[in-house]
């Protein structure tokens, strides 16, 4: 049903792939609409406990399709570009309330790092590469690489990397806190897949309203954070996953979460 992507699900995991490996995956128009309607699915789909985005062929994703894009264009306005695609696509990806998973492989530069920090998590195979790559086509960070970059890996070092433009590896990324684990290339889809399979597993709606309040942190002060927990835990207290927490920690066994 789609043109640009799959999606696939296994039990309680759905995986988006970006399939222009021609391209690296870069983003045409036709791309984003059907991202946006691959995760509006799997969020909606109560079956789904966990996303994955990852990319088919050499690499995750290159970021936007600058073949699309006609510089010498007298109409050009990148702004509303943006505005109709990775503005619209990133947000819908903070709302949804399940976790998201990059499994990270090959280039992942530009708007495609973007795509990348929007997500929850980050696995990356060792080979993989990141780049702030704007800066080298006269351009400034986008695709929420401003937002999320520098609460990553701290105002100083995300400035040198918007700044220079230049390609970190697998290692130098983990190090510098971009993403959370570094794999064996040929080790990169078990490795997601567990790691999604774990998250599955867990109580759907405490790992929502968990991912609600870190995303929302840094537009609160101490006390509506505070607020927001005791409101967070109200409403995880009244499921059915806490009870059964509850009993396994006094039964001394690991608890079957169920997501209700």
């Amino acid at each position: 049903m789609y043109e640009t992507i799959r999606l696939e699900q296994k039990d309680a995991v759905a995986t988006i792939v970006f399939n222009r490996p021609r391209s690296l995956n870069a983003f045409n128009m036709t791309m984003h609409e059907e991202v946006y309607d691959a995760l509006t699915r799997a969020a909606g789909d109560e079956d789904v406990r966990c996303i994955v985005l990852k990319g088919s062929g050499k690499g995750f994703s290159a970021g936007a399709d600058l073949g699309a894009i006609d510089p010498s264009g007298e109409e050009l306005d990148l702004g509303k570009f943006l505005r109709q695609t990775y503005n619209r696509l990133l947000t819908r990806m903070a709302e949804v309330e399940k976790p998201i998973v990059a499994s990270l492989h090959g280039p992942v530069y530009g708007a495609g790092l973007g795509l990348a920090l929007a997500c929850d998590f980050r696995i990356a195979a060792a080979g993989s590469t990141y780049c702030m790559a704007f800066i080298k086509i006269g351009l400034v960070p986008d695709a929420g690489t401003s937002f999320f970059l520098p609460r990553l890996v701290g105002l100083g070092r995300a400035m040198e990397m918007a700044m220079l433009g230049e390609t970190l590896t697998a290692e130098e990324a983990f190090q510098a806190g971009l993403i959370n684990r570094v794999v064996a290339d040929e080790s990169l889809e078990e490795e997601t897949r567990k790691f999604a399979e774990r998250l599955a597993q867990a109580p759907t709606r405490a790992v929502a309203i968990t991912k609600r309040l870190m995303v929302q942190s840094f537009a609160r002060d101490l006390p509506s954070a505070l607020e927001a927990e005791a409101q967070g835990q109200s409403a995880a207290g009244k499921t059915q996953d806490f009870l059964e927490g509850v009993s396994a920690f006094f039964q001394k066994r690991p608890p079957r979460f169920t997501g209700k």
